[in-house]
């Protein structure tokens, strides 16, 4: 009976992930819990569960999530920290007419040179974060097309990995956590083999840098 609760206690926590941080930091009350749980967890099992078997499956989860949380602690992996501000971000509905004016964009925007640029394609949609100082560029050539979002005063983090990056699982999952859990709101998410990139608001930055190094100073050996 008790893995079957184990079970049933563990799929309701899932779909919560943000619980797992508050179960790993021993923060949670686990009989408040519990209780708050009751009624899906009968209805999960089928049967009637006591609070005392509700705890027990918890304070076990518990455990479970703080001993992978420690094996995870450090990777093999070395990291830079690269900060650019200025940052203009949009959204558009995904069109050739727009596509067919991205050669105007690159040929304008000088990364070499310390410029910022990336275009995400979706299924349907688009989104170009660009340096600030290209705006009007930007402006000029979505005029026409239908703009979903735009958004300006952000700033880009970007994580330079090397090492076992490719090859060691949990890093984004690890710093999107952290940073979901201090209530940073990502605006674009953006990776390549070695670079992981956050866009965020000007407000956030100095946070989320904290974040991301102290995260990432505790799991890649640097003292």
């Amino acid at each position: 009976m008790a893995d079957s609760v184990s079970s049933c206690v563990k799929r309701i926590i899932d779909k919560t992930p943000f619980l797992h941080e508050i179960l790993i930091q021993g923060i949670l009350s686990c009989s408040n819990y519990a209780e708050s749980i009751h009624s899906q967890v009968e209805k999960a099992y089928g049967k009637p569960v006591k609070i005392s078997a509700i705890v027990m499956a918890i304070r076990r989860y518990a455990e479970d999530l703080r001993q992978r949380d420690n094996s995870q602690r450090r990777y093999n992996v070395q990291y830079e920290i690269v900060m650019k501000t200025n940052i203009f971000d949009v959204n558009l509905v995904r069109r050739d007419s727009f596509i067919m004016k991205l050669a105007t964009l690159y040929q304008n925007v000088s990364t070499e040179k310390g410029d910022f640029l990336n275009v995400t394609m979706g299924n349907h949609e688009v989104s170009v974060a660009v340096s600030e100082k290209y705006r009007s560029l930007i402006e000029e050539l979505v005029q026409g097309e239908e703009i979903l979002n735009r958004m300006e005063d952000l700033v880009a983090l970007t994580l330079i990995f090397s090492g076992e990056f490719l090859q060691t699982p949990g890093i984004v999952y690890e710093a999107v956590r952290k940073l979901a859990w201090e209530e940073i709101n990502m605006i674009e998410v953006m990776s390549t083999m070695n670079e992981l990139t956050f866009v965020i608001r000007r407000g956030d930055s100095m946070k989320a840098f904290s974040v991301l190094q102290s995260f990432l100073g505790q799991n890649d050996g640097r003292q």
